[in-house]
């Protein structure tokens, strides 16, 4: 009975042996997936700022050639509303010198 107790005694040994070894593997294992994981996460969070860096960039400089568009559209619009009063401005002008001299009873 010595023997069998030895022997079974020696099974749960090597049993054990290998469920740590199991547990340290998984571990081992789990940890490496987690710095991969941290690695990836890092390098895409790195992506995404360059991108949204050179959008922020791209967008800068669409807005100073917005702006400068828009001057030239409001010019252009200036001397449209220019060159109209001056063509409108002799007959306001009578107008404006009718009603005044007109005398109403």
């Amino acid at each position: 009975m010595d023997a069998n107790r030895r022997q079974g005694g020696i099974q749960q040994l090597l049993a054990q042996q290998i469920v740590n070894a199991a547990r340290s593997a998984r571990s081992a294992r789990l940890r490496h997936a987690k710095e991969e994981a941290e690695r990836e996460i890092a390098e895409y969070r790195a992506q995404m700022e360059a991108d949204f860096q050179r959008m922020v960039a791209e967008s800068s400089g669409d807005s100073g050639a917005n702006v400068k568009r828009l001057e030239q559209e409001i010019f252009s619009k200036i001397e449209q509303l220019k060159k109209q009063a001056a063509i409108i401005s002799p007959e306001v002008i009578q107008m404006l010198l009718r009603h005044v001299t007109t005398v109403s009873n």
